[in-house]
């Protein structure tokens, strides 16, 4: 079986955004365990409007041209690394709108996070494992927490790569969304071979 290829989706497009930083941290980590095929994926390449379609893309494909691009990529990945900023105890609006913004692309995959933030992002991922379940994606128990503590030290000149305790949740975050990966993406393609054989 081919790796599975997951995104790490960069949930935030603010000008001074952090998010850069665990993006590119998390991205080296994956792609060093060789079983992962890793791509960052931003939300700044895709500038969709805020959700106003007159159907849900879970009906009918969006008339926003961003928005369609992104639905294809969504598609084209087999599970998701969200990069998880919190904003008044919540998740980034951009990203939720990029949530929405898709349908089925999101079904059947596994999905973890980053958080930063006063408590890790805690709240906001929080948030998030509720929306991908509502997409019928498998979020994952693990996750990755930036503690505030932790924030400082990296904008005072500390490598992430150096904290140990992130590394080991690092690890078991992508452990999880190996497997599952593996697993759900196995799942599909036995499902799409299935419904080749009923269609011919």
């Amino acid at each position: 079986m081919t790796k599975p290829k997951i995104g790490i989706v960069i949930g935030s497009t603010r000008e001074a955004r952090f998010a850069d930083k665990p993006t590119e941290w998390i991205a080296s980590i994956a792609k060093a365990r060789g079983d992962l095929d890793i791509e960052i994926v931003d939300l700044r390449d895709y500038p969709m409007p805020f959700f106003e379609e007159a159907k849900s893309p879970a009906w009918a494909a969006p008339e926003s041209e961003a928005a369609r691009k992104w639905g294809a990529k969504v598609a084209e990945l087999d599970g998701f690394i969200f990069t998880a900023a919190e904003y008044n105890h919540g998740p980034t609006a951009v990203l939720k709108n990029a949530i929405d913004y898709a349908g089925r692309e999101w079904n059947r995959k596994p999905v973890s996070f980053i958080g930063y933030g006063g408590v890790g992002g805690a709240r906001a991922i929080e948030q998030l494992r509720q929306v991908a379940i509502e997409m019928q994606m498998a979020p994952t128990k693990a996750a990755v927490h930036i503690l505030w503590p932790d924030y400082l030290a990296v904008l005072q000149g500390k490598k992430l790569e150096e904290l140990d305790h992130l590394n080991q949740a690092a690890g078991a975050m992508l452990d999880d969304v190996a497997w599952w990966a593996k697993v759900l993406k196995a799942a599909r393609d036995k499902d799409a071979v299935i419904s080749e054989v009923k269609a011919a």
